[in-house]
């Protein structure tokens, strides 16, 4: 039985790559003959090898997320999906903007950090 017989994998079906064809791509052919499929082992391998990538690109993303939920001042009961989170982002930063373009902080704030940060946080709030 080759390789165009087996039926699809779901994430064979997902990528939209089609079914029965080997894998590897272009080159000069791979290591186990000229034009053969490749074997059970190296297709699992590849697969093995694709997973962790797949992990380590959503843990990289989370982390990404979880950095870009510290900066923007959220309610405590906010439990906000990544689309709210970028949505916000992207609000918060027309915010910010306006904030700049409309000169409202004097200097004495300006030279207060934390408390020009609770303030921006709160109007931020009231404001979306």
């Amino acid at each position: 039985v080759g390789a165009a017989d087996e039926p699809c994998s779901p994430a064979q079906g997902k990528r939209g790559k089609k079914c029965g064809a080997a894998g590897g791509g272009g080159g000069g052919g791979s290591s186990s003959g000229g034009g053969s499929p490749q074997s059970y082992e190296e297709l699992q391998t590849q697969r093995v090898m694709a997973n962790v990538r797949e992990r380590q690109r959503t843990q990289s993303l989370n982390e990404a997320f979880a950095a870009l939920r510290k900066i923007i001042p959220t309610l405590p009961s906010d439990k906000l999906s990544k689309i709210q989170t970028l949505k916000l982002a992207a609000r918060y930063i027309d915010f910010l903007y306006q904030v700049l373009q409309s000169d409202e902080l004097d200097s004495k704030m300006a030279s207060c950090s934390y408390v020009a940060h609770e303030r921006l946080s709160y109007a931020f709030s009231v404001w979306r």
